[in-house]
């Protein structure tokens, strides 16, 4: 696939496909293409060349249907500030049509360790904990596909522990994970497959363990 925003191509000539239980990481330097890629893959931009397939579905025929099957945390999550931990995620519950959604937000905010600030205004949370906080709603969403946009950031040692858990508890149950990090040492020793992108340009493919020794080959 190849995403261009005017003369500019982000995107070119990008062909991946990762499989139920399997993990990605994808390394480049700034504007190397990462967000890009994951935001097409999110439904949020269309390629301007070739396709995509999330569990089957084309988000160009049938977007709902594919972002259902799609998780996507970014950079920033998008948290209602004024309200509580649990009075997010039982917003998420609702629109999921979740059943038992108190019990669920409540397990789902004991998975990330924030169980004892579940009443607590979120505008008072650091940005670690709001990072934990949009983890929690991806575990209350339950998606097929989880895209990860720089998950350690922000986070203090115990906060990249649990990430590191998160992201093999994922794989392990059956989800695809793809995640965009700079990280690219701590990243390559939890996932799977690595792909390096220079220009929107597939550079490298192989396995994520390998990735940082490879970028480090070409780095000046």
């Amino acid at each position: 696939m190849s995403r261009g925003f005017g003369a500019r191509w982000a995107l070119a000539g990008v062909n991946l496909g990762v499989a139920g239980g399997s993990s990605l990481l994808l390394a480049g330097h700034n504007g190397a293409g990462k967000t890009t890629l994951l935001r097409i893959l999110a439904g949020l931009l269309r390629p301007t060349a070739g396709s995509v397939r999330i569990c089957g579905v084309d988000p160009a025929q049938d977007l709902m249907a594919a972002r259902r099957d799609v998780a996507l945390v970014a950079h920033q999550g998008q948290h209602y500030l004024e309200l509580s931990a649990l009075e997010n995620l039982l917003i998420t519950a609702q629109l999921l049509g979740t059943s038992a959604p108190a019990d669920a937000a409540l397990a789902a905010l004991e998975r990330v360790g924030l169980a004892d600030r579940a009443t607590d205004v979120v505008r008072t949370f650091s940005a670690g904990m709001k990072k934990r906080l949009t983890f929690a709603r991806v575990l209350l969403q339950q998606p097929r596909v989880v895209l990860l946009d720089e998950p350690w950031g922000q986070l203090d040692p115990a906060g990249f522990r649990f990430v590191d858990g998160l992201l093999a508890e994922m794989t392990d149950a059956g989800r695809a994970v793809i995640v965009a990090s700079h990280l690219v040492d701590r990243a390559g020793d939890v996932l799977e497959h690595g792909l390096v992108l220079d220009g929107g340009v597939p550079q490298w493919v192989g396995p994520a363990k390998d990735l940082a020794t490879e970028m480090r080959k070409t780095q000046p």
